[in-house]
């Protein structure tokens, strides 16, 4: 088992749904994850919808607001890194060239957060933990394995990175597919990077995906598909690594399922 009660700084701690038919986005992510609900209440008419495994916490979801929709903002999936001290690391992303979206603020007595996004277009949440420390379970069949940045731009976006958490890169060796930055917070690999790719239109904003994990990918991957998920690239092999595929969901978030070489 990989249950946490805490996590260490510059970690993705937390993975957070914003859907547009958050009703139908629980039943498909319960369906194909075999996750446990438990339904906190926000306000007088929301509820945030906490994922669990075990009677533990994994990720959530929640109705987008009015004014993303307004926006055109899709359904997407928030990471969140875990900081000791979220108003010194909001202040250090504006040195680094990123943007505040939203100043440090209070979720009531879970922790204190902030919204940035980074040089090259990507929205990153930063989570300084009171109550909650985030996911509970990582690295296991039902949890967050792997965090990946597409990027319109590498270079902007390892240079903001490695000096906003601290993490290191590691770049892919000559012959390698495609180039690929592989990220570590203290030794431990958890987060990786690719550009681009290529006919992409330009709107479409660089942006975080998360990976998690299953027992077995092609089985996830077609169950997926029967619960109304669509099939961005089909599962493949990572050589001597494992094995992934990209889906988006029915309401449109885009998400992968990995499975690890046993």
């Amino acid at each position: 088992m990989t249950e946490f009660t805490s996590h260490q700084p510059g970690t993705v701690s937390w993975v957070e749904l914003a859907t547009t038919d958050q009703t139908a986005a629980v039943a498909f992510y319960r369906a194909l994850f075999d996750w446990e609900l438990n339904e906190q209440p926000i306000g007088p008419t929301e509820v945030y919808s906490m994922f669990q495994l075990r009677g533990q916490e994994v990720g959530a979801a929640y109705t987008m607001r009015e004014d993303e929709r307004k926006m055109g903002v899709p359904p997407h999936w928030n990471l969140y890194v875990t900081v000791a001290d979220v108003e010194e690391s909001a202040r250090r992303a504006q040195e680094l060239g990123g943007t505040l979206l939203a100043p440090p603020f209070d979720v009531m007595d879970a922790g204190r957060m902030a919204v940035v996004q980074d040089p090259t277009g990507a929205i990153v949440q930063l989570w300084e933990a009171k109550r909650s420390i985030g996911a509970k379970i990582l690295g296991e069949p039902g949890a967050l394995c792997w965090s990946e940045l597409t990027t319109w731009d590498p270079d902007a976006a390892r240079a903001f990175y490695t000096a906003l958490f601290g993490w290191t890169a590691r770049e892919s060796g000559p012959g390698s597919p495609m180039p690929y930055t592989e990220f570590s917070n203290n030794g431990q690999a958890g987060m990786g990077m690719l550009r681009m790719p290529d006919g992409m239109s330009p709107d479409i904003p660089s942006y975080w995906m998360p990976y998690f994990q299953v027992a077995n990918c092609d089985e996830a991957t077609a169950k997926a598909s029967k619960l109304g998920a669509e099939i961005l690239v089909p599962a493949q092999d990572i050589p001597q690594t494992g094995r992934f595929s990209i889906l988006t969901d029915p309401q449109g978030a885009r998400f992968a399922v990995f499975t690890y070489v046993s």
